[in-house]
């Protein structure tokens, strides 16, 4: 299963982008839905994974971040600041776990 369908099963409302742009675009339209970006490290378009989390970190704070990679690993200074990192491969439940960890976590602060 892709990680949009694993999080949807788990009861997660999913909007997907193709790539970075499309990404800000569905945030500019919907920024008060979403509450996590997950993305990778490598894709398609004007940015990468970790500009595109600078990106959303400066203009919606509040989203929590979550970037993957079965290549890059990034350094935690890279990465916006409560932004996590998850590498590849990893199972679907990891991924839910890890997701609902950081919204658990971001409740209690």
């Amino acid at each position: 299963m892709t990680a949009a369908d694993e999080l949807e099963e788990a009861g997660f409302q999913v909007l997907e982008a193709t790539n970075a742009d499309e990404a800000l675009k569905v945030l500019e339209a919907r920024s008060d839905e979403v509450q996590v970006l997950f993305t990778d490290v490598n894709m398609p378009g004007s940015m990468d994974g970790i500009a595109l989390a600078e990106r959303v970190y400066e203009r919606w704070p509040r989203v929590l971040l979550l970037i993957s990679s079965g290549y890059a690993r990034p350094r935690p200074e890279e990465i916006p600041d409560h932004g996590h990192f998850m590498p590849k491969p990893y199972c679907g439940a990891t991924l839910v776990r890890h997701i609902m960890e950081m919204m658990q976590t971001q409740r209690g602060s």
